[in-house]
């Protein structure tokens, strides 16, 4: 198993979370998938150095992205000594097509809203 140190958070990828943010996607969700941005197979200790989130924001990010079908998530036995396995995580979907999916949602959600919009205007 690799022991690199992970790397910071780069401008592209806190660019892509005030984005998500923006798009009404919780903060633990969007340092997450951004994290996650670069392809690489990264642990979840990495993703909470990287993103700056504590193990449990982490944890409840990976569930939402697992939920999604956006990650995979797979194990490997620790090299030395005893505990459990190091569960590893790498986005499957591309970033494009989350992207694709968030801008679905929110077209969906603009739709009803106008409707409601025009259903109050004969109301009133």
């Amino acid at each position: 198993m690799r022991e690199k140190r992970p790397r910071n958070m780069s401008e592209k990828e806190y660019e892509i979370v005030e984005l998500l943010r923006k798009l009404d996607m919780n903060r633990p969700v969007a340092l997450t998938l951004a994290s996650l941005s670069c392809g690489d197979e990264i642990t979840s200790r990495d993703i909470e150095y990287i993103s700056n989130l504590r193990q449990p924001e982490v944890s409840i990010a990976m569930r939402y992205l697992k939920e999604n079908d956006w990650v995979e998530i797979r194990e490997e036995k620790k090299t030395e000594g005893k505990g459990r396995p190091v569960k590893l995580y790498r986005l499957i979907t591309p970033l494009e097509e989350i992207v694709r999916s968030i801008e679905q949602r929110v077209i969906l959600e603009s739709r009803s809203v106008l409707e409601n919009i025009e259903k109050l205007k004969r109301l009133a």
